[in-house]
């Protein structure tokens, strides 16, 4: 079974509520878990103490025994250093430049180095 560390949604319409939970990696989003670990409300300022909350005790329990936490999760578990931060790309691979306009960007470089070379003094 691959545990994963997640948030539940909660909370009414446009004002969500999350619970920090221990499930399945096949459940729903919202449906069955083992424990509920912390919670984080959105709407409180980010320097309030109960914008984030977490048993440290369990979450590292959970983290002992294979669970693993989604990026969100791992993000606002290591404010309250329980891990370490998750490494998100700047620039996702689906939004790069695909092969043809690499080529092109190459060409254009290539092009802009002879131009300049072209435009230099030559010493001798």
């Amino acid at each position: 079974m691959a545990l994963k560390i997640r948030l539940a949604r909660g909370g009414a319409k446009k004002h969500p509520f999350y619970r920090m939970v221990v499930t399945d990696s096949r459940n729903s989003r919202d449906g069955a878990f083992l424990e509920r670990v912390g919670s984080y409300d959105p709407f409180l300022s980010s320097d309030d103490p109960n914008r984030v909350t977490a048993d440290a005790e369990r979450v590292k329990y959970w983290f002992s025994v294979g669970a693993k936490a989604s990026d969100r999760v791992a993000s606002l578990l290591s404010k309250l250093n329980l891990c370490a931060e998750p490494v998100i790309a700047d620039t996702p691979k689906k939004s790069a430049p695909k092969k043809k306009a690499q080529e092109r960007l190459e060409a254009l470089r290539k092009a802009a180095e002879a131009a300049a070379a072209a435009a230099a003094p030559v010493a001798e």
